[in-house]
């Protein structure tokens, strides 16, 4: 309902919505085929969260530009989208408008913010407040975020298309580089870092 309501929004104005995406994934792999301007991405997404999946489209199809709709006001997370290639940042409690205007900013290759957090992330950038330096690669994040969701070693394997030896790997590198040995551990953890939600 979400995306159909988004959908309607954006086609009411000047925009062609060419995918839907229902998690990161399928988002990154949407991206390399329909080569998009923009794509509008949640911090918080099944299967590969937000943040990596526009490191992962910006890989894939280097003229889309993405821009995060999401809940999250912490200027720590904004920064940390901002690092990852993001070029705008929305708030999902502000009005339809304020999606436009990004998008709007966003396709003239300037970078947007939405105005309700602009005065934390200023707070965030000179008070030097950042977020805790992540221990762990792009792929180990992949495999946190599987394990969190509840996958299998077969199945991240599958998700990941490596072996199950090497998927085991990851999970054990994970655990040691955050001195976490239970998968309940990793998931909270995971919450923490805001890469699934409770």
């Amino acid at each position: 309902m979400v995306r159909q309501g988004i959908r309607a929004l954006l086609e009411r104005d000047t925009f062609t919505v060419v995918g839907e995406a229902s998690d990161g994934r399928e988002a990154v792999e949407l991206a390399a085929r329909l080569r998009p301007d923009m794509a509008v991405l949640d911090f918080v997404m099944p299967r590969l969260n937000g943040l990596d999946a526009a490191v992962k489209i910006q890989q894939q199809s280097p003229s889309t530009k993405s821009l995060l709709l999401t809940m999250y006001t912490e200027g720590p997370y904004v920064l940390e989208a901002f690092r990852h290639g993001l070029r705008g940042y929305v708030i999902k409690t502000q009005a339809a408008d304020d999606l436009l205007q990004a998008l709007r900013e966003v396709k003239r290759d300037a970078f947007y913010l939405s105005p309700g957090i602009s005065a934390t992330v200023v707070d965030a950038c000179l008070s030097r407040r950042d977020t805790v330096k992540d221990p762990l690669t792009p792929r180990e994040r992949e495999v946190l975020q599987l394990v969190a969701e509840g996958s299998t070693t077969k199945e991240i394997a599958i998700a990941l298309d490596v072996s199950v030896k090497t998927a085991e790997t990851h999970r054990t590198k994970i655990m040691r580089k955050l001195d976490i040995h239970e998968t309940a551990g990793l998931v909270r953890y995971a919450i923490r870092r805001k890469i699934i939600q409770p």
